[in-house]
């Protein structure tokens, strides 16, 4: 069973954003045009977004971020698990440190939005484990056939 280490990260390094290269990636190559809402580098590093790595050793496995969204809410963005790393509990033990730090925040509650679709099955399983529910759309988002909208109330 592997030990992660989770830390806050300023993305400087090549492994981390060679892991957010892949996430962009996959998250183009599964959603419709103009339906991708991943951050790229620049909205990582806005200062409204926290950003984790998740680490075996040395070895970057996942990746994820808080975006306060200035109401009392905050959303949880580009949660991605290096490929090698599936079904080991990267995504579930950052899941619940981004949980954990937006409580200790004082968030009332944490939205996300995501895509539809086999390669979405697996967060979803996973967001709605932890007690995401489906909701309406929040921000700047608008309801399409392929997004889905999901609240944890804090």
């Amino acid at each position: 069973m592997a030990t992660f280490v989770i830390r806050e990260d300023d993305l400087s390094g090549d492994d981390v954003r060679t892991l957010l290269a892949l996430h962009l990636t996959e998250m183009h190559a599964n959603s419709p045009a103009g339906h991708v809402f991943a951050l790229d580098l620049s909205g990582l590093q806005a200062p409204n977004v926290t950003v984790w790595t998740v680490r075996d050793g040395e070895v970057v496995v996942g990746i994820g971020a808080l975006k306060e969204l200035g109401d009392g809410t905050g959303e949880v963005k580009s949660m991605r698990t290096h490929p090698q790393h599936l079904r080991k509990g990267v995504a579930a033990a950052l899941l619940d440190h981004i949980v954990a730090e937006a409580r200790r925040r004082g968030l009332r509650r944490l939205s996300l939005e995501t895509g539809s679709g086999p390669a979405f099955d697996p967060a979803l399983a996973l967001y709605r484990k932890r007690g995401f529910i489906d909701g309406e759309p929040f921000g700047d988002y608008q309801r399409s056939a392929f997004n889905q909208f999901l609240h944890l109330a804090l």
